[in-house]
């Protein structure tokens, strides 16, 4: 009989870590560690080589799929289940060809996602029956938008979501250890990807193709 993978979990939000673990931990699974935060989860993956990944794309001002690139980046080896609230095909699209093995979202039972775990820790790919549809688009090439929105990297999309909340170029490169002026350039570089102007059209186009939930505007 296969032996239970050791996780790491990765949310912003406490009390769902908590929640996760104690669903997990009654399941028979081994929680290695936890954070809210890319940076730190990176490096304690590093260390603690867990199983499998489980991570939340939303983490406040900063990423899952940044965390996502830089796995892939390294080739390390850890499995990956994305579980969250969005069933926007774009992250969907995006969560995929970043590397992830499965795809969950937090309304599903807990059995969804201990049959998620144990499927990609044997080595296969999980999604969940409400974004199976849409993922079978993605992974056969369907159309999944624009190629300047494809186009767009991790970074970027963090940066798209930041500006349309109002921050300045100041506050975001606090936020993402940039400076001000790698701010202006990454985001000058993509709005003439997307062919906006102005922050106007960028928070439109960025709600109309589901790169934000209008409740983040």
């Amino acid at each position: 009989m296969m032996a239970l993978p050791s996780l790491y979990l990765v949310d912003d939000h406490v009390i769902l870590r908590e929640g996760l673990r104690a669903v997990l931990e009654a399941a028979g699974h081994r929680v290695l560690g936890e954070s809210a935060d890319p940076t730190q989860a990176l490096a304690d993956i590093i260390r603690l080589q867990p199983g499998v990944l489980l991570l939340d794309l939303n983490l406040g001002d900063r990423s899952g799929f940044e965390l996502l690139a830089e796995i892939q980046r390294r080739g390390i080896g850890v499995r990956c289940v994305v579980l969250t609230m969005s069933a926007q095909p774009r992250n969907v699209a995006e969560a995929l060809r970043l590397g992830a093995a499965a795809y969950v979202l937090k309304g599903s039972p807990a059995a969804e996602l201990l049959t998620a775990i144990d499927t990609v820790a044997r080595g296969r790919r999980h999604l969940c029956a409400e974004v199976a549809d849409l993922a079978l688009q993605v992974l056969s090439g369907g159309p999944v938008g624009d190629e300047g929105l494809a186009s767009l990297s991790p970074r970027e999309r963090q940066i798209i979501a930041l500006v349309v909340k109002g921050h300045s170029s100041s506050s975001i490169g606090t936020s993402l250890h940039l400076s001000p002026k790698t701010v202006d350039t990454y985001r000058s570089r993509l709005m003439a990807k997307l062919g906006v102007s102005d922050v106007p059209a960028l928070v439109r186009l960025a709600i109309r193709n589901g790169l934000i939930d209008v409740e983040e505007t």
